[in-house]
């Protein structure tokens, strides 16, 4: 693998940024100091940190960057569930997002286990 840009997992969070973005313009005006920018912020976490994980020179640094991106990924999904219970979002417009979701945690779970070996 020649970089980061390699990584199945780092290509399928960058399409979950691409989708949370998009998203985010459903959320209210309002929320534009609040909610959107914590989603927003949240989502751009979790590429980042597996980017700078691989770079790094050790794996148990690159495996603490992963556990941050995981925790970021938590972190909104958390984020996402709040906009719905506030009525801002519907549950049926998080379908992609949530099994895109559902996939880099899987990926970033199998990552870590790899490198803890």
């Amino acid at each position: 693998m020649e970089s980061y840009r390699d990584l199945i997992v780092w290509q399928k969070s960058m399409n979950l940024v691409t989708l949370i973005y998009k998203l985010a313009l459903e959320l209210p005006e309002n929320e534009k100091y609040g909610l959107t920018p914590q989603i927003k912020r949240s989502a751009i976490s979790i590429p980042s940190n597996i980017a700078e994980g691989y770079g790094r020179n050790y794996r148990k640094d690159y495996s603490r960057f992963l556990q941050i991106a995981r925790g970021s990924l938590f972190e909104n999904q958390t984020q996402l569930e709040i906009a719905v219970n506030l009525d801002f979002l519907r549950v049926e417009h998080l379908q992609e997002i949530k099994e895109l979701s559902i996939e880099v945690e899987k990926m970033l779970n199998s990552l870590i286990k790899k490198l803890e070996v």
